[in-house]
């Protein structure tokens, strides 16, 4: 069984050798550049120049030694977009720049891991039809954004992996929170829902035409596309169901009605952090397949619970450790238990496959990811 044909098992519910194995196939299941290196010097593989194509995050994509060393079985394609297609002025403390929608970045040069966001250009701005008509917004739909990957997936295919093609941009809530500012946005979800319609109606044409365009290319060579919104928090949500509902749902089920008519044999994967429990029911009937990171050390989210009230007709991908303390703080046993106890609730059927909860941070402990990485390698096989 090759990695797709495991991958495309474990999608339809049934268990194929072992558990399909992801690492920076995304942006949200990937490892920083920082942990990479240091990973690497660990094992004694020599030096190399990682490629990042998410250069905001300071995220990489594994070499070809650790892909075939760790039974990675899915490969990306990153279009070109505001985390990878930009150019830094330096003025001795960070590097900076302001990206196609606006929205101001810098990293410091001494110390930083990522890029921050400082400016959001709609901070200001009282929302209005002429004010948003007249924004500079991205060209969604540009071919320039997808050159070259249908090259590239069918080299990833021909190499036996499954292939995985992420969004254009973050989600039409965390957009809108960009653009708007946290405070604006979340207060205008509730006193100006008319303004915010309008605002998140052109992010959604920006997506729009990014899926139209890219899914005439790359429909009949991906197995995977992806979608998200950060929906929850530790302990709740963003949101209520009700503003969700209201104005979100609809517009994320339009989104996800094209994307399913453009490629009806491809899975839709989506993003969102927390705890999105109550949202599930809702998730499954907008259509989505797969749900990611399966943040289970948030409020409600315990794995075994989400595998007997939804392993049925959802894909949990993430969810193999908990990445804000015991794959940190852990030790490599701590880590090796946990991964364990994780497949023993999440595994069984399929519908599972292997990754951390987000992306593996720039403090984690090399030693740690091996006992990962190990350890699932032992602990899931089916047969």
């Amino acid at each position: 069984m090759n990695s797709r044909e495991r991958l495309l098992t474990a999608l339809r519910h049934r268990e194929p050798d072992r558990i399909p194995i992801d690492l920076g196939s995304t942006q949200v299941t990937a490892i920083s550049l920082t942990a990479y290196r240091k990973w690497r010097k660990h094992l004694g593989l020599p030096e190399v120049s990682p490629v990042m194509p998410d250069r905001l995050q300071q995220i990489c994509i594994p070499d070809e030694d650790m892909i075939r060393q760790f039974g990675i079985d899915i490969r990306g394609l990153w279009p070109l977009m505001n985390a990878n297609d930009f150019t830094d002025q330096d003025d001795g403390e960070f590097l900076f720049h302001t990206d196609e929608w606006g929205l101001a970045y810098r990293l410091k040069k001494t110390d930083g891991l990522w890029y921050d966001l400082y400016h959001s250009p709609m901070r200001d701005a009282t929302l209005s039809k002429t004010y948003l008509q007249d924004y500079p917004w991205p060209d969604g739909g540009s071919e320039r954004r997808i050159a070259g990957l249908r090259d590239r997936a069918l080299e990833y295919r021909r190499s036996g992996y499954a292939v995985f093609l992420k969004s254009v941009c973050a989600g039409l809530l965390e957009m809108a929170i960009r653009l708007r500012g946290m405070e604006n946005c979340l207060m205008d979800l509730l006193a100006n829902p008319d303004d915010m319609a309008l605002l998140l109606d052109h992010i959604l044409k920006v997506k729009m035409d990014y899926w139209e365009t890219a899914l005439d290319e790359l429909a009949d060579v991906v197995d995977v596309i992806a979608e998200g919104d950060d929906f929850g928090t530790q302990h709740s949500q963003l949101i209520s169901p009700d503003t969700f509902r209201n104005l979100i749902k609809p517009r994320q089920s339009e989104l996800i009605s094209l994307m399913r008519s453009k490629a009806p044999e491809a899975k839709i994967f989506f993003h969102s952090c927390g705890n999105i429990r109550p949202l599930l029911p809702e998730f499954i009937e907008m259509g989505i397949d797969i749900i990611n990171p399966v943040h289970i050390s948030a409020e409600g989210m315990e794995p075994k619970q989400l595998k007997k009230d939804f392993g049925a007709d959802i894909t949990f991908w993430g969810g193999g450790i908990d990445t804000q303390e015991t794959l940190p703080h852990g030790t490599p046993r701590d880590v090796r238990d946990e991964v364990r106890r994780n497949i023993e609730s999440l595994a069984p059927g399929g519908g599972f496959v292997f990754n951390t909860i987000h992306n593996v941070q720039a403090d984690v402990p090399p030693e740690n990811i091996t006992a990962m990485f190990e350890t699932v390698l032992k602990y899931g096989q089916y047969r």
